[in-house]
Formats: structure tokens, C-alpha cells, sequence
């Protein structure tokens, strides 16, 4: 193992390193200044017309579900242990400054997830056995008509998302519980591989009713919660902020069990948490978007902007902002672990390592009906509708699979999927930019 290890380190440090940095949030100031940064001026309206309005019926015929289920869908499949686990990871290898360079890649990560979804629905089309269809894969085949690249895209969709979906956030769970009540991982496993079964072979439409409920529970518990942290340690908020700002310009040296971190480390492993965590880039989300009963392409884009914000600007600011005010991250701890440490020193009693525990709980759950979407879809480019019946019991295999997997191998393989997944994705989101501004001129000019 110790030979796969060092090369997915070796991987990992070209798909890393400073050309797809460059790459990715390069596309999305790229995008933001074409789309004359509407995430900004425009979010009032962004905000009224999906979370204000998710749960209305539109009067769109064409689609598998509502645009509501569609988003929250979405977002159960991005706001998952990445920000929990994510940002702990994050913060305890590269510092508080790690947080910064979240934001920023969340900030102009919401033009390049608005640009995603708004070319997924404009590109979709209904599959054989009648549902419809979107992602990378089709906009690169059909905008670009580059059949070679998308199939490489959609290849790099399944082997991600075992690794992200099936893998990770059920290693994510299962440490959770290990760490809490001492529950054997394969325990957990079983069981969630059970629970994950009975949604997801009920298809998309059994899928997003129950996201529609889970989504805005999960995270409406999460964020109270880290609300009730930041309100009750409100004068250590200031000095946190300082600590943010400033490390995420300036070495962070050795204190503790954190080991001290570069500069380019800080900046690499922020940018890498943030998509992991929010997906900007990587052409996975428009794939379940493009499933959503709309009558313009940019009706859903502005889901994939409200995601990103939800997601990083607000839970995952939660999660970091919590760590670094209980000071837990030089303690050498990572993962989940962390999280759990840091909400209960800031919040009375054991309260803050149960709440964590659920959230872990659920977010992993909501990734786990979710992301397995992805691969269906993809699996459907590939080979047809014939693929995805083996590749949902493959699917619940991988999740027994992935609690047995060790927390920091996995991370670095993931990474290494992301940023293959993400490139071909990137480059057509850059040649295809006229069609996204020609979409949204159109759609805010009605308006």
C-alpha cells in the first residue's frame, strides 16, 4: 500500500498544483467578470427565486422533478461531510488561513456553478427510458462536440464519485460514530448501505422528495447550532477573523500538533477543500439540475449560485469559524474528530459533539441518496439505461466498502479524482462562456 500511496501523493501534486489552481479559480473570476459578477448584484433576486420559492410548483412541463427538488437535490449532494470534515482537514493542515482561500474560491465559484447548470438544462436531453439527462458530458459533446472528452469526463464522474460519495462520506459517518459511541465501522456500513438502498433504487423522483424535506432540516439544525456558538463566544469572533485574515498572507509556524504550513500549502489545500466541498467546477451538479421542470436554462443556473452560498459562505463558515475560536486546530486532531472537539468547547455540555455527530450523520446520509445520481447518469451516457441497475448495487456495495477506508488516504485520493473530473470541465465552461451570457442577458432582460 505504502507504493499507492506515494504515487496518488505524486498524482496528486501535478493535478494540484499551481496550474489548476490557476485553472480553477481563474475560470470563475474569468466567468464573474463576463457575467458582470451578477452573483453580487444580482443575489436578492438569486435568493427570491430559488430557497424563497423551492417549495412552489412551477409551470414548466419538461422535467422529471420540480426545480426545488431539483436544488435541493443538489445541494444534499454538496453539503455534505465536506463541511464538516472538509474544513476541519482543511484548517488543521493549512491553518486558519486555509478559510480565506475557501471563500474566495466559493466567491467566484458561484459564476462558475451558475454557468454549469445553465449549459446543463440548455444541453440536456430525454434518455431512452424517458428521463432527462444533463452534465458535462453533454454540454462538451454537444457544444464543443468533443464525444472523446465528454466520455473521458463521464468516466472520471463514476470512479469520483465511489470514491467521494460511496467512500468518503461513509468513512465520514463511520468515524463519527467509532469516535462518539464506539460502533464498529462495518456496523455502520451495513446499515447505511441499507438505509441509502431503499431511496435510491426508487429513482430521482423518490430521491428528491426525500431531499426536499432532509435538506432544510439537516442544515437548518447545523447552522442554529453554529449560530448558538459564534452568539456565545461572540468576543472571540473579532481576534478569529484576524487570525483568518492574516495567516491566509502569512506562514503559519509549528505550535502544537499543527506541523506549520507554507504558504502554497495553505492556498492549495483551501482551494482543494472548497471544491470538494462546494463542487464549483467540477460539472457534477447541472447532472441532477438538469432533471428540474423549468422554461429557462438560467431559472436553475441561479440554483447553482444559491448552492455554492449556502454551502461554503455559510456552513462551512460556521465550521471553521467555530474551530478557530475553540483553538483546537493546533491540537494535531483532523477530520471530524475536530469539528466534534471544537463545537463541544464552545457550547455547554456535551451538546455541540452530539449536534456534530448528527449533522455528520445526515449530511453523509444525504450524499450518499444523492451523489449516486451522478453515476447513474453517467453510467447512462456510457452504456445506456442498461448500466444503472449494476451500478446502484454497486453503489450500496461501496458503501460498506468505504467504512472500512482510512481517513487520510482517502481525502488525497479524492482530491486526485476532483481535479481530473474537474479540468475537461473547466476548459469547456471557458469556450462555451458567449452561450452562458447569452443565456443570462435573456433571461434577467425578461425579468
Amino acid at each position: 500500500m505504502d507504493v499507492v500511496y506515494a504515487v496518488n501523493d505524486w498524482l496528486n501534486g501535478i493535478v494540484w498544483g499551481p496550474y489548476m489552481i490557476a485553472l480553477l479559480v481563474g475560470t470563475g473570476i474569468f466567468l464573474s467578470f463576463k457575467l458582470g459578477f451578477f452573483q453580487l448584484i444580482n443575489f436578492k433576486h438569486i435568493f427570491k427565486n430559488t430557497l424563497v420559492k423551492s417549495f412552489s410548483k412551477g409551470d414548466a412541463e419538461e422535467g422529471d422533478i420540480s426545480s426545488g427538488q431539483a436544488g435541493f437535490t443538489s445541494i444534499a449532494a454538496v453539503v455534505g461531510t465536506g463541511n464538516i470534515a472538509g474544513v476541519a482537514t482543511a484548517i488543521s493542515i493549512g491553518g486558519p488561513g486555509a478559510l480565506f482561500w475557501m471563500w474566495v474560491a466559493a466567491i467566484f465559484g458561484m459564476a462558475t456553478k451558475f454557468a454549469e447548470v445553465t449549459l446543463g438544462i440548455h444541453f440536456r436531453e430525454k434518455r431512452a427510458n424517458g428521463a432527462y439527462a444533463g452534465g458535462a458530458m453533454y454540454y462538451i459533446e454537444k457544444g464543443l462536440g468533443k464525444k472523446w472528452l465528454a466520455t473521458f469526463f463521464s468516466i472520471m464522474v463514476i470512479i469520483s464519485y465511489f470514491i467521494i460519495g460511496a467512500i468518503v462520506d461513509t468513512n465520514t459517518i463511520a468515524m463519527s460514530l467509532q469516535e462518539q459511541w464506539g460502533i464498529k465501522p462495518i456496523i455502520t456500513g451495513v446499515v447505511f448501505a441499507i438505509l441509502a438502498g431503499i431511496v435510491i433504487l426508487g429513482g430521482i423522483k423518490r430521491i428528491g422528495e426525500v431531499c426536499q424535506f432532509l435538506t432544510p432540516f439537516m442544515g437548518g439544525i447545523y447552522i442554529i447550532t453554529g449560530l448558538a456558538v459564534l452568539i456565545l463566544n461572540i468576543d472571540k469572533i473579532p481576534n478569529a477573523f484576524i487570525q483568518i485574515f492574516y495567516t491566509a498572507f502569512n506562514p503559519v509556524s509549528a505550535t502544537g500538533g499543527f506541523a506549520g504550513a507554507t504558504i502554497t500549502r495553505m492556498i492549495t489545500i483551501g482551494t482543494a477543500r472548497g471544491l470538494f466541498s462546494n463542487e464549483a467546477g467540477m460539472g457534477s451538479s447541472p447532472i441532477i439540475h438538469s432533471s428540474a421542470q423549468v422554461n429557462h436554462p438560467v431559472e436553475q443556473g441561479i440554483w447553482g449560485t444559491i448552492e455554492v452560498f449556502v454551502d461554503t459562505l455559510i456552513i462551512g463558515t460556521i465550521t471553521g469559524l467555530a474551530i478557530v475560536i475553540s483553538g483546537e486546530w493546533v491540537t494535531g486532531v483532523s477530520g471530524p474528530a475536530l469539528t466534534m472537539r471544537a463545537f463541544s468547547k464552545t457550547l455547554p455540555g456535551n451538546i455541540g459533539s452530539y449536534v456534530v455527530l448528527i449533522s455528520a450523520i445526515l449530511f453523509g446520509y444525504s450524499c450518499l441518496i444523492s451523489a449516486n445520481y451522478y453515476c447513474e447518469r453517467a453510467g447512462d451516457y456510457l452504456f445506456g439505461y442498461k448500466a444503472i441497475k449494476p451500478i446502484r448495487i454497486l453503489w450500496i456495495i461501496f458503501i460498506v466498502i468505504g467504512s472500512l477506508g482510512g481517513l487520510e488516504f482517502v481525502w488525497g485520493l479524492a482530491d486526485t479524482a476532483n481535479g481530473l473530473m474537474a479540468i475537461p470541465n473547466l476548459i469547456s465552461l471557458l469556450l462555451l462562456n458567449g452561450i452562458v451570457v447569452k443565456l443570462k442577458r435573456e433571461y434577467f432582460e425578461n425579468k
